[in-house]
This record gives C-alpha cells, sequence and structure tokens, in this order.
C-alpha cells in the first residue's frame, strides 16, 4: 500500500482553525513563533495544542531563534514537533532534535546545503523544502529539485494553493506538503473552502500517482501519533530513511 500524503496547515493562529484543519484531515498543524503577522502567544498555542486530536501533530516553527529557547517553548506548551525554518545550524538542529520528539528543517531550494554530503550534518530530522526566500509563500520553479538529487523524501512548500497543489504532487512527488497562505480568508484567518480543496486535490494527485502500486507493499507513511513525546530523537517517515 502507497503511504498517505502527509499534509501540514500552517499560519494556525486560533482554536478554530485547527480544529478545521484537523477536521479536515490535516496531519500535523503549524503555529509560529518568529516575527510574521501569523505569530502566536505561547498561551494561545498552549491552548490549541490541548485542543487537538492525539493523531494530529502540533509543529511550532521557529527562525533562527536560540536552540534553548526553541527547546523550552516546545517542552512547556507540549509542541511535538519543531520546525526550524532561519539560519540554523547542523549543530543546533542536531541539538535540538535530541530534546523534542521530532524536527522539520525547512530550506530553501537554492541553499548550498542541499546535498546528502551535507544534508547529513543535520541528523535524522525531517526536510522542508521551500522557495529561495523561505517563508514568503511565494512559488518557485519546481524544476530546481530535479537538480537537487537528494535521494530522500521532503515536505514542498512555497505558495501552494488549492489550484496547484495537484499539479505540485504530481511533478514534485513529494511525501509530504505544507500550505498557510494559500488556505486563508485573510492573513492568519484559513478559509474553510480552501482549506478542504487543497486537502482533497493534495490527496487526490497522490492517489493517482500510486494507484498502481503494488497493494501488498507495506504502509511506509510515519504514523506520528505514536511518538512517546520523551525529546528522545527526531524520527522521519519510514520510507524516508
Amino acid at each position: 500500500m502507497a503511504r498517505s500524503l502527509f499534509v501540514k496547515i500552517c499560519g494556525i493562529t486560533n482554536e478554530d482553525d485547527a480544529l478545521l484543519a484537523a477536521a479536515m484531515g490535516a496531519d500535523a498543524i503549524g503555529m509560529i513563533f518568529a516575527a510574521s503577522s501569523r505569530r502566536v502567544t505561547a498561551g494561545v498555542a498552549r491552548d490549541i495544542v490541548r485542543r487537538l486530536p492525539p493523531e494530529v501533530l502540533s509543529v511550532g516553527v521557529f527562525r533562527d531563534e536560540k536552540r534553548e529557547r526553541v527547546v523550552d517553548i516546545a517542552n512547556t506548551i507540549g509542541l511535538r514537533a519543531v520546525q526550524l525554518h532561519g539560519h540554523e545550524s547542523a549543530e543546533d538542529t542536531r541539538w535540538v532534535a535530541e530534546r523534542v520528539p521530532n524536527v522539520i528543517r525547512a530550506f530553501g531550494v537554492s541553499d548550498p546545503a542541499l546535498t546528502p554530503s551535507r544534508l547529513s550534518a543535520y541528523g535524522e530530522v525531517s526536510l522542508l523544502l521551500d522557495s529561495p526566500a523561505p517563508g514568503s509563500g511565494e512559488a518557485f520553479d519546481w524544476s530546481l529539485i530535479d537538480e537537487l538529487a537528494l535521494g530522500r523524501g521532503f515536505v514542498l512548500a512555497g505558495g501552494l494553493t488549492p489550484a496547484n497543489v495537484a499539479r505540485a504532487v504530481g511533478r514534485v512527488r513529494p511525501w509530504g506538503v505544507d500550505v498557510s497562505s494559500g488556505v486563508e480568508a485573510r492573513p492568519g484567518i484559513k478559509d474553510p473552502v480552501k482549506v478542504q480543496q487543497f486537502i482533497a486535490n493534495a490527496r487526490a494527485a497522490h492517489e493517482l500517482l500510486h494507484r498502481d502500486d503494488d497493494p501488498g507493499a507495506p504502509e511506509s507513511h510515519y504514523d506520528w501519533s505514536h511518538d512517546d513525546g520523551a525529546g528522545v530523537g527526531n524520527r522521519r517517515p519510514r520510507g524516508d530513511r
């Protein structure tokens, strides 16, 4: 069986939007702790985390924050993952990954660190590919990914919308997709119709890609709900190891 597509709805600022994304089938919701019009306070994030179904991954997004603060916020609030979306070093990334259950390391697609040998220095972290200006919400030329020859799976971000996500999934074949502004009614507030369409279009494109897969093949999508929350290190989806 082909794994299901991992879908993360990011830029969540309130409980209603978090529960909406979960009800629509999102695997993860992201809350931003960096400078942004979508930035949340620790108190708001804590309330959101407490309301989420256990199978939905709560992700805190940080950019160039001190590693000790990242870990403190994550463990105090109860986040099950952090996303490092700045210029965090390989050493700091590994340090954080030893102290929180899951780490997603974001890179702009033109980042020189995107080679198999350099990425290995970051340890067992999940990979997210964004536009050359990470966090800008701008789409980029997906053919740039072809030149990377990463040899591993990744989450695709950067200017995704309900209108282009199916094409992105078919063209790039990521193991996951990440969206924020592309499903908003206005900055920081999600549009229920766009969220539903985005998830449906992404999953339909993924199923189309894998409709001829061997039905006896093992499921390779990581079940994040099995994390024990003990902060013993990061895990990638099994199919990407």
